[in-house]
């Protein structure tokens, strides 16, 4: 008899367990297949980013769940993350939440073993010659990036004609850097690949995969390293400039073992040193480069053998996060904007002086300020610094001598991108969110009042200006997979010309980066 009831209550456990396994198989299920049709294409079958970012709790250190609930409903400003509310039920939201917010069967890492076995040299650069092979200015070629098809045109800026188009690796971000001479240029992608591309020989000289979702990259001033700040793992990676040789990974933690995500890395070049801002616990890091030693008959950069004390990180505690940021036209100030995620953070922005890494003004400015896109030129008696604004539909126009806000000047919605030149009258602004999309505003740097708004194609999204070295013509974005490039003079503001391209996300002029001209981003 004790047998038979033990049986049966085997039986009844097992039946128990099979029916909690198949329940639990079946939301796995329902999981899966919901993120496969609505969020992998962007986020990825794996979860760990595309076009958009990684969706593991690692990414969620400030999205409480409820936050995230609202913007899978709502969708999310200044993103490409749509709205959901009309396509998902409150319950498949839910499920999507619960499995976003679940970790993944096997930690994603990305070692240093593993960025070397990524590594790739295409052709040696001492292999390469030292003189172009096609006839231009050099100084004024631009790198338009294609999202639509991922690649890449180099556009004549004399002639305004395509000398060469190369395929990219996919999701391309943050935008190109050239090395000082304009020779060579780095491009970052999302997921993590880096390549140096040499423009005098129109070759990829390598590749490199430094980590699973990358934010962007920087170059050192001196022309030695390169440096990618990663959100997937939370990593900084320093490469060598000549071969994208790495160097070393530097994990992005706190004093309290807390990691973070990076939000961007720029170079401040009269400082001679990289600066982070980090998505994930309050504090900006300065990382000082070493001195180069060049080996005369390799006539590459050798790595020091003690690098245990390369790259310190001084860190700058704030009190605040540092989502997005701007410097000042000398590098002693950095100025900089949260977003709230969900979170109560103050609004603002902050102005932190690099020299004693203190907060020296607070910043009344609403909404989320695109600092990172901000512009600088000289107005009456001071400089200023102006900034578009992706949740609201305003410019804000600030004295760097005090940190005040001269003006907002209100425009037909929020923008993305802001651009000018030194020897331009105007600044131009796009409306990259919201219904009027296809506008962009001329902004008179004199009186800071809009002098003219263009409607390049109406219903297409107009976006990203950038000037010709000379400041004379002004290129302008239509963001979509049958865009363009659409040519204007920029004293007159009429159309020159315009090139057929697939969405041209951003252009690039090789003079105006390397020179640090004000009116474009650093």
């Amino acid at each position: 008899m004790n047998n038979i009831l033990s049986l049966l209550l085997l039986l009844l456990i097992s039946t128990q367990a099979i029916a909690s396994t198949v329940v639990n198989t079946l939301e796995d299920t329902i999981s899966s297949r919901l993120f496969d049709t609505h969020c992998s294409k962007c986020h990825g079958k794996d979860r760990l980013g595309l076009i958009g970012p990684p969706l593991i709790p690692q990414s969620f250190k400030r999205l409480k769940a409820k936050a995230a609930t609202l913007v899978i409903k709502k969708g999310r400003t200044a993103t490409q993350m749509p709205a959901f509310s009309n396509i998902l039920s409150d319950n498949e939201i839910k499920i999507l939440v619960d499995y976003i917010y679940t970790k993944p069967k096997q930690a994603p890492k990305w070692t240093m073993s593993d960025i070397k076995h990524s590594h790739k040299i295409a052709n040696a650069p001492n292999t390469l010659g030292n003189v172009p092979i096609f006839s231009a200015d050099m100084q004024n070629l631009f790198l338009v990036v294609e999202t639509g098809d991922h690649h890449v045109t180099l556009l004549n800026g004399d002639t305004f004609k395509p000398i060469f188009r190369f395929k990219s690796h996919n999701a391309l971000h943050g935008g190109p850097k050239y090395s000082k001479d304009g020779r060579y240029v780095f491009f970052a992608s999302r997921d993590g690949w880096i390549t140096k591309f040499d423009i005098y020989n129109l070759k990829v000289i390598a590749d490199i995969r430094v980590g699973i979702s990358t934010r962007n990259l920087a170059v050192s001033d001196d022309g030695n390293y390169v440096i990618a700040g990663n959100t997937l793992p939370h990593t900084a990676v320093i490469l060598s400039a000549y071969d994208l040789s790495p160097i070393k990974v530097i994990p992005v933690v706190n004093e309290a073992g807390k990691s973070s995500r990076v939000s961007a890395v720029y170079t401040a070049a009269p400082r001679h040193s990289f600066i982070l801002a980090l998505k994930d616990f309050p504090e900006v890091w300065e990382i000082p480069y070493i001195d180069k030693a060049i080996d005369a008959h390799e006539h590459r950069y050798k790595i020091p053998a003690d690098t245990g004390k390369a790259f310190s990180i001084r860190r700058i505690k704030l009190k605040n996060y540092l989502d997005d940021f701007f410097f000042d036209q000398n590098y002693s100030h950095i100025i900089g904007t949260s977003r709230p995620d969900g979170e109560h953070l103050p609004q603002g922005g902050q102005v932190i002086k690099l020299s004693s890494g203190q907060k020296v003004a607070d910043l009344d400015i609403s909404g989320m300020p695109h600092l990172s896109s901000g512009i600088s030129w000289k107005y009456k008696n001071t400089r200023v610094i102006a900034t578009p604004n992706i949740k609201e539909g305003v410019v804000t126009v600030i004295d760097t001598s005090n940190w005040k806000i001269i003006k907002k000047i209100k425009t037909k919605g929020p923008g993305f991108f802001m651009r000018s030149h030194e020897k331009s009258p105007y600044a131009w602004v796009d409306v990259f969110f919201g219904p009027h999309k296809d506008l962009v505003h001329v902004i008179d740097k004199k009186t800071l009042e809009i002098v003219k708004t263009l409607q390049p194609v109406p219903g297409k999204t107009a976006a990203h200006v950038e000037f010709t070295k000379d400041g004379r013509y002004a290129l302008l974005s239509i963001w979509e997979d049958d865009g363009a490039i659409i040519v204007y003079d920029a004293q007159t503001l009429k159309e020159v010309t315009r090139l057929a391209m697939k969405k041209p996300s951003g252009k690039y002029n090789v003079y105006n980066k390397t020179h640090l001209e004000e009116g474009t981003s650093h």
